[in-house]
């Protein structure tokens, strides 16, 4: 355990979770890490990293089922199954790389089980960010060009497995209110103000923004 600020952001698909975690980490002067993750969890082990990126927040059995059916290339220096690289050796993997960011400096962490992994954290904040659908539509449509159909069949597959992946090694449900400190409605206050309300939170918690 550390004595490290770590804001551990899960967010529906579409509700803006990435850009609050950034805008926050730029306000409070700390790194965020998102899709980092699998390259540093790469790097500590040795393994390649796009079979980290094939188990990123999606449900354990399909990456199992692609080994099994051996459906991706291998640059031959690591034999799945010689070194029983299952997505559960992958994800304590990533975990242990969680665990070493908390360990060294105050930080915001997007998804990956972090608000699990770092509960034992005295100064862990977990915050689940959320948004009605209308409003993540609107989101995905803007950022990604799609039609609204696209968007919400997109918005309804990530959650999916975010979900699934989330109830798996958690084993708890991924909006259940209770997992978090915060449960905030980004589509009702917007960016920013959730921005502000999660530094609010931080100040009163701990009496300030210095970390």
């Amino acid at each position: 355990m550390s004595d490290n600020l770590i804001i551990a952001i899960n967010r529906q698909y579409g509700s803006g979770g990435k850009e609050i975690g950034t805008k926050l980490a730029k306000d409070l002067g700390i790194p965020i890490y998102d899709q980092e993750i699998p390259e540093m969890a790469s790097q500590k082990s040795g393994i390649r990293k796009d079979y980290f990126e094939k188990v990123d927040e999606k449900p354990t059995d399909s990456f199992l089922y692609a080994l099994a059916m051996n459906t991706f290339s291998m640059n031959g220096t690591v034999n799945p199954f010689d070194h029983a690289l299952s997505s559960d050796r992958l994800f304590n993997i990533q975990a242990e790389t969680v665990q070493d960011l908390a360990n060294k400096s105050s930080c915001v962490i997007i998804g990956r089980c972090a608000e699990y992994i770092l509960r034992d954290e005295p100064k862990r904040i977990a915050v689940y960010i959320s948004s009605p659908i209308e409003k993540r539509v609107e989101r995905i449509c803007r950022l990604y060009q799609l039609s609204e159909k696209e968007a919400q069949k997109k918005i309804m597959s990530i959650d999916k497995k975010r979900d699934s992946y989330y109830g798996y090694y958690a084993g708890k449900d991924w909006r259940a209110c209770a997992s978090y400190n915060l449960s905030i409605d980004s589509g009702t206050l917007g960016i920013e103000k959730t921005v502000e309300m999660l530094k609010k939170y931080i100040e009163l918690r701990f009496g300030s923004l210095k970390v």
